[in-house]
C-alpha cells in the first residue's frame, strides 16, 4: 500500500472550489489567447515588421498547443498533474510577459509558441484535474462554467484585443495575462493538493516524436494550403505524405510501446471512440462557421472587426444557455445520451437555416440563425468530454481527455482549411463578376477586389455595394451545405452512444489517493465511509458503509 493510499488527501468543498477557481483562470488564459490577437494583429505586425508573415502569429500558438495536448494528458496520468499545471501556468505567464516586451517579429513569434506550450497544458489539465477531484455524477456543474468560459472568450477575446489596441497599446493583450496567471499560480501552489507519482515504465519518446511530426505537418499543410502554396504544390503534397507516413509509423510504435502516449486500446472502447468522433466532426463544422461568419457580418454591416464580434454574441448566448441546462440535467439525472442527439439535430437545423443566407438577410435574422447554431453545439461540447472521462479508468483520464481535445483541434484545422478554400474560391469568382458588371462605379471609387475593407464597402453606393455583399453571402451560404453531412454523421454516432452510469467517485478517490468530504446532509463519500486499502494492482478501492462493511467495488475495475 502506498503512502498516498494510507494518508489520502481530504477534499473539502471549500478546497474543491478554490482549486476550481485556479482551473477556471487557466482555462480563461488558454481560451482568451486563441482569439485576443485577431483584432490586434495588424497593429502588432506593423509595429514589429512582420506583415508578410503575420500568419505565424496564430500558427505558432495553434501548432504548439495541439502538439502538447497528448503529452500533458499522458504525463499527467503517469507523474501527477500538480507540477505540470504549475509549469503550464508559469510558461504561459512568462511567455506573455516576454511577448509584450518583444522588439522584433520573430522574437514575438517564438514567445507565442511558448505561450502555446503552456496554453495546451492549461486546457487539458484543467479538464483532467476536475475529473480527479469531482465525481462524474457531479462534474456537470463544474464543466458547465468551463465551457462558458470558452464561449465568452470567443467573443471577449477580439473585443478586448480591439479595445486595447485602440485605447492603450497592443502589449496589453499580453499584460492582462500576467496578474491572472500569477493569481492562478498562487492558488494552485497553495491549494492544488494532488498526488505525485513515480513512473517505472519507459517513456514513449518515439510515439511523442512521431505524433509531434504528424501534427506539425498537418497544421502546416492546412495553414499553408490554398494560401502560401497551392493544394497541389510539391510542398503541400510532401506535407500530406509526411502526415500519412508519420501516422502509420505512430500506430505501429504505439502497438509495441510499453506505455504508449495514446494507447490503441482506447480505440476499442465504443464509449471513447464515439464521443471522440463526434468531437472531430463537430470541431470541423463549428470552427469553420466561426471562421467565416464574422467576415460576412463585417461586409454586410460595414462594421469593424471588433464591433462585428458583438454580432456573434447570440451564438455564444445559445451555447452557454444549452450547455448550462444540459450539465444541470446530467447532474440531476445521471443520464447524458439524449443531449448529443438533440444537439446534433439543432445544429443541423441551424446550418440548414444558414444556407438561406443572402445579402439582403436582416442582421437580426442572422443573429437568430447563430443563436440556433450555438444552442445545438451547447448540448454537445462538454457532454462528450464528460462521456469520454467516464468511459475510461481513472488512471487514463488525462490521456483520454487530451486525445478527445486533440481530435477536435484536428477537425477544426481540417475544417477551416478545406472549407476556407471552398469559400475563398467562390468569393474570388463572385467578386470578379461583381466588379466586371459594375466596372465604371468600381473604377470611380478606386476599389480593388483583392484589398476590400468593410469601411470601403459601407461607403460605396448601389448597385456595387449590394453586389459585393451578395458575393460574400453567395460564397458563404453553400459552404454550410458541405458541413451538414458531417453533422448528420455526428447525429448517427450520437444514436450509437452507449450510456454508462456516471461514476460517483472522483478519480483520486477511486485510486485511493483522496477522500471526498461531503457537505452536511448529503450522501456522498466521507472519510469515515472509505476503505483506503488499495488492491495489489492499485486499480481500485472498496467503499464501506458506516459500519465498515464493504459495499461496492470502484475504480478501474468498474470499466
Amino acid at each position: 500500500m502506498s503512502a498516498t493510499a494510507t494518508q489520502p488527501i481530504v477534499l473539502t468543498q471549500r478546497r474543491i472550489w478554490l482549486i476550481f477557481s485556479a482551473l477556471l483562470a487557466g482555462m480563461f488564459l488558454s481560451s482568451l489567447d486563441q482569439t485576443i490577437v485577431s483584432t490586434a494583429m495588424p497593429t502588432i505586425v506593423g509595429d514589429l515588421g512582420g506583415v508578410a508573415y503575420m500568419a505565424w502569429v496564430t500558427t505558432a500558438y495553434l501548432l504548439a498547443t495541439t502538439i502538447v495536448m497528448p503529452i500533458y494528458g499522458k504525463f499527467g496520468d503517469i507523474w501527477g498533474r500538480r507540477t505540470l499545471f504549475l509549469v503550464a501556468i508559469g510558461l504561459f505567464t512568462l511567455a506573455s510577459l516576454a511577448a509584450a516586451l518583444s522588439t522584433n517579429f520573430w522574437e514575438f513569434v517564438v514567445f507565442r509558441g511558448i505561450q502555446g506550450l503552456g496554453g495546451g497544458g492549461l486546457m487539458i489539465l484543467s479538464q483532467a484535474i476536475i475529473a480527479d477531484i469531482v465525481p462524474a455524477k457531479e462534474r456537470g456543474k463544474y464543466m458547465g462554467p468551463m465551457g462558458a468560459v470558452f464561449g465568452i472568450c470567443a467573443i471577449g477575446g477580439p473585443l478586448l484585443g480591439g479595445f486595447f489596441t485602440d485605447h492603450l497599446t497592443w502589449q496589453w493583450c499580453f499584460w492582462i495575462n500576467v496578474p491572472v496567471g500569477v493569481a492562478a499560480f498562487v492558488i494552485g501552489w497553495r491549494f492544488l493538493s494532488l498526488p505525485r507519482k513515480r513512473n517505472t515504465k519507459r517513456l514513449d519518446y518515439p510515439g511523442v516524436l512521431l505524433l509531434s511530426t504528424a501534427t506539425t505537418c498537418l497544421i502546416l499543410a492546412t495553414d499553408w494550403g490554398g494560401k502560401q502554396y497551392a493544394w497541389t504544390s510539391p510542398t503541400i503534397l510532401a506535407l500530406i505524405a509526411a502526415v500519412v507516413l508519420a501516422v502509420l509509423a505512430f500506430i505501429a510504435v504505439e502497438n509495441r510501446a510499453q506505455d504508449p502516449i495514446i494507447p490503441m486500446s482506447l480505440f476499442r472502447k465504443p464509449a471513447f471512440v464515439i464521443p471522440t468522433a463526434i468531437g472531430l466532426v463537430l470541431g470541423l463544422g463549428m470552427f469553420s462557421a466561426l471562421a467565416f461568419i464574422p467576415t460576412f457580418l463585417q461586409m454586410a454591416s460595414g462594421t469593424s472587426a471588433s464591433v462585428s464580434g458583438l454580432l456573434t454574441i447570440p451564438m455564444i448566448v445559445g451555447l452557454i444557455l444549452t450547455l448550462t441546462l444540459s450539465m444541470r440535467a446530467i447532474t440531476r439525472t445521471g443520464r447524458y445520451k439524449l443531449f448529443p442527439i438533440v444537439g446534433t439535430v439543432i445544429t443541423a437545423l441551424g446550418m440548414l437555416w444558414l444556407t438561406r443566407l443572402t445579402g439582403g438577410t436582416p442582421i437580426w435574422v442572422v443573429c437568430a440563425m447563430l443563436f440556433v447554431l450555438g444552442a445545438g453545439l451547447g448540448f454537445i461540447m462538454q457532454v462528450i468530454v464528460l462521456v469520454v472521462q467516464n468511459a475510461v479508468s481513472p488512471a487514463d483520464v488525462g490521456t483520454a481527455t487530451s486525445t478527445n481535445n486533440y481530435f477536435r483541434e484536428v477537425g477544426a484545422s481540417l475544417g477551416v482549411a478545406v472549407f476556407g478554400s471552398i469559400f475563398t474560391s467562390r468569393l474570388v469568382t463572385n467578386l470578379t463578376d461583381a466588379f466586371q458588371t459594375n466596372a465604371a462605379q468600381a473604377a470611380s471609387a478606386r476599389l480593388d477586389p483583392a484589398n476590400l475593407v468593410p469601411a470601403q464597402v459601407k461607403a460605396v453606393g448601389e448597385p456595387l455595394h449590394g453586389a459585393i455583399v451578395n458575393s460574400y453571402a453567395d460564397a458563404l451560404a453553400p459552404v454550410f451545405w458541405y458541413l451538414i453531412p458531417f453533422v448528420v454523421v455526428a447525429f448517427l454516432l450520437a444514436l450509437l452512444l452507449p450510456e454508462i452510469p456516471l461514476s460517483d467517485e472522483a478519480g483520486m478517490v477511486a485510486r485511493g489517493e483522496a477522500v471526498l468530504e461531503s457537505a452536511p446532509g448529503s450522501t456522498g463519500t466521507t472519510p469515515e465511509t472509505v476503505d483506503r486499502a488499495m488492491d495489489a494492482g492499485g486499480t481500485g478501492v472498496q467503499r464501506a458503509d458506516d459500519a465498515g462493511t464493504p459495499v461496492e467495488r470502484v475504480g478501474a475495475d468498474r470499466r
